[in-house]
């Protein structure tokens, strides 16, 4: 009778859980405590409605205090205890809860399953999530719907979008919470045409979406390609009156309107929700942020602090991000202290990561690696962020080190981690074909070979260790090719001196349809400057200007005259750059009498030197440069006057110094 009485009374502390009503637990627990004495403490099913009841008003300690005092356990105690810490986000309590469930003998139901793969994909722990899964299908769970909907959306957060929309397809039921997995699938990867048929196929099976499914479907139409669709949807939402009411509708409405650099709209979809939350808020201070409107986006920062509302990780990401992009390094400084004071340095690798960019895009390296060596749980972003930073500074031997790091602390890398690493070795000084091979078996084995990115950068490194036979390899393997890929391939030969094979993959370009841009013509050049193919140059240089439209700039000109230069076709030079839009600069000038004083041309020379003095007469390296050149023809009375000149307008030549490294010393 006493056991009867328990089981009623434990129904009764469930219906105040499920209310939540914060005033009645502490009178709650005081009284199923004192009723349920320790000789009834064998009652599982008491204990598991316990267990529930402190799990879902977040008294985990208690709960797992109750869980390690039943000397009896079933699978719906491990259930409860499993899915209380994941819905916490307390992962690896979760799992070594399930390693301990598995290793007692218990068999996992489909709820276990469910959960554990759920946190799995909240954890980002792909692997184990997997591991999981095949666990099931040994089982016998791999059609069961809540299994699959977890495994779908593991496959998604994974990127492996086809996997997940054939698992969808070989679904028989499907609820409308599977289809929001999908759609949202398409959603984070930027599948916005897939996204429009999966929700094409949702109407014609008659499935009636939800607030839910209009987010992700106005949160999928954030490019160029999907702005009418993206129009079209507001208004069914707001025929549907979702606007003022469903918060998570309108801030959807904020970022899409952002993401199309809308900033109007955006603020109109801000105005008109009533019920303004804090990621409202933090919405449009991050729509202000990203599309520059630095003043807009602060006046709004410090109007939601006025009225209480808590700046978030994407606040201060957009804000720090915008001061990196106007190298406002005071500005900064002061969101650094907010972060810091709010506590948003700590355990948000986001926020970590745009403050390393920021820091070293302002020219505060030191800061970025504090910053970094401070983050007590290192990330891939900050990894990444560190790398470009270092990056940016040329301190490249660092940025194959950090690579070393994470591959030893079994960090996760991405396409970026890759292609940065890549980049640092191709400008290292002790870059190898080693290095290279190594970083290529990594490309392999995590799938990066389609990345333009990646395999460009390995196109890059392998070029510049002298194996230009590797990069053509990688070249001829990609998918697809575009106009970075053939200025990459273009620019191994020419780095090479393999100038007819760069016009080889020019010719093949324009027969692809792959439009050349300035920076394949430059490559093009620089390859029949190495390779002495001033015809070919000439022609290359008439083709960009005549059929392609392309206006020439400096360093095209200054790949001309060098090309002549070496080529000893001074006159030629000296008329091309008669005719190039800047007349008067200088450092081509500067080149042409270099090479005026390795031929010896005298008539050239002079009036290059002429030229010069005339455009540049405070700069001493230019008088140097006409000293040594009549010095060098033998009119030494002239050589020593300039000097004499430069000398009486105290015109002063800063002296170069040398540094070696010798025992870590310089």
């Amino acid at each position: 009778m006493k056991s009867k009485n328990i089981v009623n009374f434990s129904r009764a502390i469930t219906t105040l859980a499920w209310k939540n009503n914060p005033m009645t637990m502490p009178l709650t627990c005081l009284q199923l405590d004192t009723y349920i004495q320790p000789n009834n403490r064998d009652i599982v099913y008491s204990y598991n409605k316990e267990i529930d009841y402190q799990v879902k008003f977040g008294s985990l300690s208690y709960a797992h205090q109750l869980f390690d005092e039943m000397r009896v356990r079933d699978v719906v105690t491990w259930n409860t205890m499993i899915s209380g810490y994941n819905r916490r986000g307390f992962f690896r309590e979760a799992l070594l809860l399930y390693k301990q469930m598995v290793f007692e003998g218990f068999c996992e139901s489909s709820s276990t399953f469910s959960s554990v793969l759920s946190m799995c994909c909240n954890a980002g722990w792909y692997r184990q999530g997997l591991e999981v899964y095949s666990r099931a299908i040994v089982l016998g769970f791999s059609c069961n719907v809540y299994v699959c909907s977890a495994v779908i959306d593991l496959y998604m957060r994974m990127g492996f979008f086809d996997v997940g929309l054939r698992l969808f397809s070989g679904l028989h039921e499907r609820s409308l919470g599977v289809w929001n997995l999908v759609l949202r699938g398409c959603c984070d990867l930027g599948r916005s045409r897939e996204l429009f048929g999966v929700f094409s196929s949702m109407k014609k099976e008659g499935v009636m979406g939800n607030a839910l499914t209009f987010c992700y479907m106005i949160r999928g139409c954030g490019n160029e390609e999907f702005v009418e669709e993206g129009k079209q949807l507001h208004c069914y939402v707001v025929k549907n009156g979702w606007c003022e009411v469903n918060v998570f509708v309108a801030n959807a409405l904020v970022d899409f309107y952002s993401a199309c650099e809308c900033l109007n709209d955006a603020e109109k979809a801000f105005e008109v929700i009533l019920l303004e939350d804090v990621i409202s808020w933090n919405s449009m201070v991050a729509a202000y942020a990203n599309n520059g409107f630095s003043f807009e986006a602060f006046e709004l920062f410090n109007l939601m602090q006025f009225w209480g509302k808590k700046p978030s990780v994407r606040s201060f990401v957009g804000l720090l991000t915008l001061c990196r992009e106007e190298n406002n390094l005071i500005l900064g400084n002061q969101i650094h202290c907010f972060v810091i004071k709010t506590g948003c340095d700590v355990g948000s690798a986001y926020v970590q990561s745009a403050l390393i960019d920021m820091y070293g895009k302002c020219g505060e390296i030191e800061s970025s690696v504090s910053i970094f060596q401070g983050d007590p749980e290192i990330s891939l972003e900050s990894c990444n962020s560190m790398m470009t930073s270092l990056l940016q500074y040329d301190i490249v031997e660092d940025v194959v080190d950090l690579f070393a790091m994470m591959l030893a602390k079994g960090i996760r890398y991405d396409e970026v981690s890759v292609a940065t690493t890549l980049k640092a070795l191709s400008i290292s000084s002790s870059a190898s074909l080693i290095g290279c091979t190594m970083l290529h078996c990594c490309v392999i084995k995590s799938g990066f070979v389609s990345d333009s990115a990646v395999s460009c950068s390995l196109i890059d490194a392998y070029s510049r260790s002298g194996h230009v036979k590797s990069s053509h390899q990688i070249f001829e393997e990609l998918p697809s090719v575009n106009v970075v890929s053939f200025t990459s391939i273009i620019n191994a030969y020419a780095r090479n001196g393999m100038g007819m094979q760069g016009l080889d993959m020019l010719k093949e370009m324009t027969e692809k349809g792959v439009k050349p841009d300035k920076v394949t013509f430059l490559c093009v050049l620089n390859g029949c400057n190495h390779s002495g193919l001033v015809e070919e140059g000439k022609m290359v240089f008439n083709l960009m200007k005549t059929v392609h439209e392309i206006h020439p700039d400096r360093k095209h000109y200054s790949c001309m005259v060098d090309l002549f230069g070496r080529a000893g076709l001074l006159e030629d030079a000296e008329e091309l750059l008669k005719q190039a839009p800047r007349k008067d600069d200088s450092v081509l000038w500067s080149s042409l009498l270099r090479s005026c004083r390795i031929h010896r041309n005298e008539d050239v020379g002079r009036r290059v030197t002429y030229k010069l003095m005339d455009l540049e007469p405070e700069d001493p390296e230019i008088w140097l440069q006409a000293s040594n050149f009549y010095a060098e023809i033998g009119e030494f009375e002239t050589s020593s006057h300039i000097r004499e000149v430069a000398v009486a307008r105290k015109m002063r030549m800063d002296i170069g110094n040398s540094l070696i490294e010798t025992r870590s010393h310089l």
